[in-house]
């Protein structure tokens, strides 16, 4: 307990209460997935499991380089069951069919993590240049996704524009531009080697002279929009699922 507490108080205020903001989001998320029809739990569970990647604020273990690297196992697994449910939903809108039960994402969602941390077991301990790697692919990923799920909710959209609940639609739309902002940010800051992690790496362990000073103005607007994006991105989806709640009422 003593560990959680130093560490709390070492967190960047903003970092803070943006993952608190993600646990607020993951837990709305998670009982709107309870509490509705199959067709919402993919969605919903990815949503949740979005906090659990952005815990490592508060991990008081995360300096465990392995653990570090589930972390962002974890927010990859999210972000392909969110695009995974809005196919489903997109499926299910055009003919109202959907298949399997609730129990069978849950469980699947858990194996594809329980497999996650199985292929962290069996291999080295990443170095800090291995952890950047993992962010890099998990960003990249996001990225495309956030891409094809803005188009998906706009096929969404169209199908039911009739239907009170394709308001709820127009808010999903908000939140995927509002995360493509945030993980894109970020993703180009690590394509051009200008993030934090970067220079630490080669501060310590190489001899690599940066550039970044040479494109502080658009490092430090990439920095910004990366911090308010992924805020933002934390209460419009917590505000999203309250809202299509009320729309489902």
């Amino acid at each position: 307990m003593e560990q959680f507490i130093e560490l709390l108080s070492q967190v960047n205020t903003f970092e803070l209460i943006r993952t608190i903001s993600w646990g607020l989001a993951g837990a709305i998320s998670f009982y709107f997935s309870i509490g509705n029809a199959r067709v919402w739990t993919s969605i919903s569970i990815g949503f949740f499991l979005i906090f659990l990647g952005q815990a490592y604020a508060i991990n008081p273990w995360v300096n465990y380089y392995k653990l570090s690297a589930f972390h962002n196992i974890v927010g990859t697994v999210a972000i392909v069951v969110i695009t995974h449910g809005f196919l489903e939903y997109y499926v299910f809108c055009r003919t109202f069919e959907i298949s399997g039960k609730k129990v069978v994402v849950y469980l699947f969602s858990l194996l594809i993590l329980v497999a996650g941390g199985a292929f962290l077991l069996v291999n080295p301990t990443p170095s800090p240049n291995t952890i950047r790697n993992f962010k890099i692919v998990e960003n990249a990923i996001w990225v495309f996704l956030s891409i094809m799920n803005l188009e998906l909710i706009r096929k969404i959209y169209v199908a039911i524009k009739d239907s009170p609940i394709s308001k709820g639609f127009i808010a999903f739309g908000i939140v995927f531009f509002l995360v493509f902002l945030w993980r894109g940010s970020e993703l180009y800051l690590q394509i051009f080697q200008w993030d934090k992690d970067w220079q630490d790496i080669i501060a310590v362990m190489t001899d690599e002279v940066s550039d970044i000073d040479n494109f502080a103005g658009r490092v430090q607007v990439s920095v910004l929009v990366n911090k308010y994006a992924g805020f933002l991105s934390s209460l419009s989806v917590g505000g999203t699922f309250i809202y299509i709640y009320r729309l489902l009422k």
